[in-house]
């Protein structure tokens, strides 16, 4: 198959980085110079935009784990030096997480393998009888882990007034003198945009209940206080944050912790285990974090994490959140110049957000539109359902029984689809990445794909048939 020019792809190069002073330079990252063959011949510089799943490592991360990866051993009660220097850094990790978060003082801080992993080992720490409230707008791993308890599911709110008014109506119906907890994002991983966080706090405790806080979305962008925004816990992953090297932090009050049953039991949650007479054994476990933390703990995902907060710490996050404003309005301003292109939001376009932005193409389906940026451009984003199925399909107005599934096309290339396209950045993204990502959606939209694509497990690929 012949193809024309692609001229996003040959202008991209030249683009030279925005000269706004106001404006950093992005955050060093792995894989900023890794090519990748265009399925219309010759390679470009990949420009990687789907941070919101996982972002790239930050090169500091990478040279910190680099570095100490010769003296890696295992944790606690080792005698040996490496053992000693691995339980430190374990442990400081710990601290310097709890610093990034702005803990309370009597805050635990467990590690854990991500944010899904997280808020379902607070599940299963819940006081009997506790009710949980959520919004049909979350991920689903703040949506589905409180199985063995009763869940109030709230409608999407439009605003975020109306996300307070609505969650305060539910808790006055409540049991007043029963446990509760109220689980929110920080910022939606769909529309980017962010929650009321500080206010719905503000309604939850009023009420008498608790609040935990994804910041799976929002840690990478914004720095997360959990005084400042009084949250009880907060959950966040180290992939999304830079460290993908897989752990996951929950961070906040110890009481609930502490009171229950371990959520993995094992070595390491024990503090002391002995034979009865009757010939049972009886088990003394920890009160500190490792009561949830059993087995050999992931030593370079946790140090890996601690590296990603003092990076970010240290760039400030003033400078990262205006760097990100600026990419922000590149990419809204462009698709904006699209009569074609649809942004989905739920409270408008002024409402502040993160570098994530979901998006819908008239007349494609939204599988083979990212398949043609992948194929044709060298840009990787993503398309489905985002995890968040219940808020992707309010944005897009379709029955909530249709059928979808995360990432899989729905219809063929051409067809309408029930899912959407996702371009999502962050502190490592060049302006040439999102500049590139705009002529390339403005091309696919006034000229169509160059190549014929197909459906092959579950994707929509180029045909080289």
């Amino acid at each position: 198959m012949s193809a024309r020019p692609n001229a996003a792809v040959a202008t991209a190069s030249a683009s030279a980085e925005s000269a706004d002073p106001c404006c950093a330079a992005p955050l060093p990252v792995l894989g900023r110079d890794v090519t990748v063959p265009l399925v219309t011949g010759g390679e470009v510089t990949y420009a990687a935009l789907d941070y919101a799943a996982s972002a790239p490592a930050l090169q500091r991360v990478w040279d910190d784990v680099a570095a100490y990866a010769p003296y890696y051993g295992s944790v606690h009660r080792g005698a040996g030096y490496l053992s000693q220097l691995s339980t430190d850094l374990f442990e400081n990790s710990r601290a310097t997480v709890a610093e990034f978060l702005d803990c309370r003082p009597d805050d635990q801080v467990v590690f854990t393998r991500s944010t899904t992993d997280s808020l379902n080992l607070l599940a299963q720490v819940l006081p009997a009888g506790c009710e949980v409230f959520v919004f049909e707008t979350e991920h689903h791993a703040s949506l589905l882990p409180w199985r063995d308890a009763g869940v109030t599911y709230l409608d999407a709110p439009r605003t975020p007034a109306q996300a307070v008014e609505t969650l305060e109506r539910a808790l006055a119906d409540r049991d007043p003198h029963g446990p509760a907890l109220v689980c929110v994002t920080g910022a939606s991983n769909v529309t980017g945009e962010l929650w009321p966080v500080r206010e719905l706090a503000a309604a939850a405790h009023a009420h008498g209940a608790r609040i935990v806080l994804d910041a799976a979305q929002l840690a990478p962008h914004h720095p997360v206080s959990v005084r400042e925004l009084d949250v009880d816990w907060v959950a966040f992953s180290g992939h999304k944050l830079y460290a993908p090297f897989g752990s996951g932090v929950l961070a906040g009050r110890a009481d609930w912790l502490q009171d229950s049953e371990p959520y993995l039991a094992g070595g390491g949650a024990s503090r002391k285990v002995a034979r009865r007479a009757d010939g049972g054994v009886d088990v003394e476990w920890h009160t500190t974090s490792a009561r949830h933390e059993a087995g050999s703990p992931n030593v370079i995902g946790v140090y890996s994490i601690a590296s990603a907060c003092k990076a970010l710490t240290e760039a400030g996050f003033d400078s990262l959140v205006a760097r990100e404003r600026h990419l922000i309005a590149k990419v809204r301003e462009g698709l904006a110049e699209m009569p074609e292109v649809r942004v989905l939001s739920l409270f408008g376009d002024d409402a502040p957000r993160v570098g994530v932005i979901s998006f819908v193409v008239e007349g494609w389906n939204s599988s083979h539109f990212a398949a043609a940026l992948s194929a044709e451009y060298g840009i990787g984003v993503r398309d489905g359902l985002f995890c968040a199925h219940p808020l992707v399909r309010t944005l897009l107005g379709s029955d909530p029984q249709d059928p979808g599934e995360c990432g899989a096309p729905e219809a063929a290339p051409g067809e309408r689809s029930l899912n959407a396209i996702r371009v999502s950045f962050g502190a490592g993204t060049p302006d040439e990445h999102v500049e590139r990502f705009v002529g390339a959606v403005k091309e696919l939209v006034r000229d169509g794909a160059q190549w014929k694509y197909r459906t092959e497990d579950g994707r929509c690929v180029p045909d080289r048939g």
